[in-house]
């Protein structure tokens, strides 16, 4: 095992022992990542969010000025409640090169590949800009990139491409789809459930907007693109959750859903909101309110995070499939923080260690081979930087 891999390993382990959940502060391995690019003589800055719990870490090597590149990764992990874990999620475990851990594969490995290559990059003279971009809370609606863009937007910074180290065993992808999340409150009136209709019952109708939602599944399957890459090929719809009501006798006064899409194309999403708008409007609350005037449905919007668009022109991913040796490209359904970054103006890539296979599940792991591959890759990234 080269340096290099030994040194990525270790500071994987630590990195792994940062609880990051998304519903808990980050701020400790914010923290400690800024210390180590500020030890190696990055310009760092934090951002944090209006609770002060979170923080979004930017820091740049190399010249000031427009053009460069962005390293971008989150650093929340998902929850480990009532997942089958065969050892402690938050001590990484290694066996058979297989590294064991929450976070270990989406995405703290690529987080401490780009870290520890630092140290490289510090050390000649880079011609463009080096970003490394360190997220909160991408794994809940992208919250932590959508309040850095408009940081950076602020300081004038116009990075010309940006790297997003997602798990995609190294493989080149240049689109995916988008990720928009709800939640639905229903707002109707309790009673005796030997008297339905004197009631409004919460449960009933949010299971009516459901059914909508239902309905418009298989019409987005019928917009599908021709030729969509996608699999599956059309704009999704996925029922999160669905909370109400206190007892098998009452009728229930409120209840929560929690929904999302993910669309393929724009336009797909636009057709979702309005249609679902319109039911509400006209259907849903004129039937509670004929019953109970203060009825409501209040609808919150989680995220609403842009997929990354497949270009013809798309430097970054020329790049890239240059430095991995990749004769191609490939879309992918999960959702990222690049089209954030590509609204800004920049050529975005998604490529990083680890298979998406084993995000989110217990036992999730990253393999040593991946490491070193992702290490390899941002090895030769350093060279481009000095050309």
């Amino acid at each position: 095992m080269s340096a290099r891999l030994e040194e990525t390993v270790a500071l994987l382990d630590r990195l792994v022992a940062f609880p990051t959940i998304s519903s808990d502060s980050n701020l400790a391995m914010i923290a400690d990542l800024a210390a180590r690019l500020t030890d190696v003589g990055a310009r760092v800055e934090m951002f944090t969010d209006d609770t002060g719990a979170k923080a979004n870490l930017f820091a740049t090597l190399g010249p000031e000025g427009d053009g460069g590149l962005i390293l971008s990764g989150h650093t929340d992990v998902v929850p480990v409640a009532e997942q089958d874990w065969s050892s402690d999620p938050f001590v990484m475990r290694e066996d058979a090169g297989r590294l064991y851990g929450r976070g270990t594969c989406d995405m703290k490995g690529f987080i401490a590949a780009a870290i520890v290559m630092a140290q490289d990059y510090a050390q000649v003279d880079l011609k463009r800009p080096l970003h490394f971009a360190f997220t909160y809370d991408e794994e809940v609606g992208c919250l932590g990139a959508r309040n850095l863009v408009p940081e950076l937007q602020k300081r004038g910074l116009r990075p010309a491409m940006a790297i997003i180290g997602e798990p995609t065993l190294m493989g080149v992808i240049e689109g995916h789809k988008g990720c928009c999340e709800y939640t639905v409150r229903f707002g109707g009136r309790e009673g005796h459930g030997s008297a339905p209709d004197r009631g409004v019952n919460a449960v009933e109708y949010a299971v009516r907007y459901v059914s909508r939602l239902m309905e418009l599944r298989g019409e987005l399957m019928a917009r599908a693109p021709r030729n969509s890459r996608y699999q599956p090929a059309w704009s999704t719809i996925n029922i999160g959750s669905l909370r109400g009501g206190v007892a098998h006798n009452v009728i229930a006064g409120k209840a929560e859903l929690e929904w999302e899409t993910r669309p393929v194309q724009r336009g797909d999403l636009a057709f979702v909101k309005e249609a679902i708008t319109a039911y509400v409007a006209q259907e849903l609350l004129p039937a509670m309110r004929a019953v109970y005037p203060e009825a409501s449905i209040e609808t919150d919007v989680i995220g609403e995070t842009p997929g990354l668009e497949v270009l013809d022109e798309n430097a970054a991913r020329d790049l890239v499939a240059g430095l991995v040796g990749a004769n191609g490209s490939d879309v992918v359904p999960f959702g990222t923080e690049a089209g954030l970054f590509q609204e800004m103006g920049m050529s975005v890539v998604v490529c990083g260690p680890g298979s998406i296979d084993q995000a989110h599940k217990p036992d999730e792991f990253v393999s040593v081979d991946q490491l070193a591959a992702c290490l390899t890759m941002l090895d030769k990234l350093g060279h481009s930087l000095v050309a």
